[in-house]
């Protein structure tokens, strides 16, 4: 009788190696991701570290003064969000302009988004002062008729008006930094953003609290001091560039002219709609579905902050991760090295979900005594106990579809990306959070979760996108 178990093992260990060949690399590989991923890494990290402990010092102040700053800091979220949109649209080219040694190129990436970043800015200043009131009362639901919403409102129109002051010098740095960022120099923008939230962070303390001769401001304190880190940041990041043209060969001209060639400008524009439409767009969304969940009263938002906060300190690792594979990709991409790419694009998303899920599984373990940093009441505390665990749960999942949307991304497919995230979130999260939330008797952690868990839609969609190769173009 023939013995098949050699062969069976044979093929076993082929299919183990095919895998090995296809999904993990080599020492060179992860020393040149993750030469470019960390500095992004630790510069996230620092700063939502900073945001971490600004949040803990206005939750010292209060709850309503703590849900007024963070009804906010989700409206500017949405800012935040269009500006990456606008920046991201330039940026798809701008990489692959890089890779192919196109400097001319790469400075017309540069004047869009310059001028994308300040016209959304316009908008929003014009949004924020005409509608402000009206767009913080939206989160508000007073389910204990003490008052609370009212000063809530009152704290968030403070803080909001102060922030207004710091969106221009966001859009310019941010129109710099990732041009920056394109050549691979990512270390410049890290200590940037360094220096600027040390900056926050000791502002945060002398202003919120009136230390030494520094006036007690609370909430206003906060805004400055935000406000004034983004100033210093931002002249950093712009004095560096201007002083290192050899390295940032795109500004060479930049000034001398206002123009973008009509095909180029063209071409941005289409590819980039939909991806700045998709930003804003996602970031709506989600800022819907935080108000759907709203409605079960202040402390569903106060514990929904302490969460996010707490969360986003994990979530860098997969958030830049992905950024590093539009980054790799494009520069291949625009090289013409196709197979690279898609090499480099299946390592770098399995190293991505694998480091999240060692993360998850410490977010887990420890991020339950996070909340017991805020003075707050102890159903806040657990609310927000409850929330971070399921954040860690779906953690893992987030990691794969988000570095999907940058692979797709950085093929140029901006259609495809808006269909994958803002399409998704309007037709399927929206509507789910907003039935649950309303029309259902779960409680807020089992809506929470069911509407989380609809990562894995997004996973078996991205699995699909990615398999398919579409993304795999030379644009330029």
């Amino acid at each position: 009788m023939l013995d098949l178990s050699k062969y069976v093992k044979q093929g076993e260990l082929n299919l183990l190696v095919k895998w090995k060949e296809k999904y993990i690399g080599d020492a060179a590989f992860y020393k040149r991701y993750i030469y470019l991923a960390l500095p992004m890494i630790l510069q996230n990290a620092i700063t939502n570290l900073v945001s971490f402990l600004d949040n803990i010092m206005v939750g010292q102040l209060g709850t309503e003064q703590m849900s007024g700053v963070a009804i906010v800091n989700q409206l500017i979220f949405v800012y935040n969000l269009a500006i990456f949109g606008a920046v991201s649209a330039a940026s798809i080219f701008g990489a692959q302009y890089f890779g192919k040694g196109n400097h001319e190129g790469h400075m017309h990436s540069f004047r869009f988004k310059m001028y994308a970043t300040l016209t959304v800015t316009a908008l929003a200043v014009l949004l924020f002062v005409t509608n402000g009131t009206t767009l913080i009362s939206l989160y508000l639901t007073d389910a204990t008729g003490n008052g609370a919403t009212d000063a809530a409102l009152q704290y968030g129109l403070e803080y909001l008006g102060i922030m207004m002051v710091g969106l221009i010098p966001f859009a310019v740095n941010q129109t710099y930094s990732t041009n920056i960022k394109e050549t691979g120099q990512t270390m410049i923008p890290m200590i940037a953003s360094f220096v600027a939230v040390g900056s926050n962070a000791i502002l945060d303390y002398l202003l919120i609290f009136g230390i030494g001769p520094f006036p007690k401001m609370g909430v206003v304190g906060a805004a400055l001091a935000t406000v004034i880190a983004r100033y210093i940041e931002a002249f950093i990041v712009i004095f560096w560039a201007h002083t290192h043209k050899e390295k940032n060969r795109y500004l060479a001209g930049a000034y001398r002219g206002f123009g973008i060639p009509k095909e180029e400008f063209k071409a941005i524009l289409l590819k980039g709609f939909p991806l700045m439409l998709n930003e804003v767009l996602w970031a709506a969304g989600m800022t819907t579905v935080i108000q759907c969940y709203s409605v079960r009263g202040l402390e569903v938002v106060a514990g929904l902050n302490i969460a996010t906060t707490i969360t986003n300190l994990f979530n860098i690792i997969y958030i830049q991760l992905g950024g590093c594979i539009s980054i790799v990709v494009g520069q291949y991409l625009g090289a013409g090295k196709l197979e690279e790419a898609k090499d480099a694009d299946n390592k770098m998303i399995a190293f991505s979900v694998f480091c999240c899920a060692v993360v998850a599984c410490v977010m887990f373990l420890i991020g339950g005594g996070f909340p017991q940093l805020y003075n707050t009441s102890e159903q806040i505390r657990k609310l927000a106990t409850s929330f971070i665990a399921v954040s860690a749960l779906v953690m893992p999942f987030c990691a794969f579809s988000h570095a999907s949307y940058f692979t797709l991304r950085s093929g140029g497919k901006t259609v495809v990306t808006f269909l994958f995230d803002s399409a998704f979130t309007w037709v399927i999260i929206v509507p789910l959070a907003f039935v649950l939330a309303h029309f259902t008797g779960l409680g807020i952690v089992s809506v929470y979760f069911f509407v989380q868990a609809t990562e894995l839609i997004k996973v078996v969609i991205g699995y699909c996108m990615v398999r398919s190769n579409v993304w795999l173009v030379q644009m330029v």
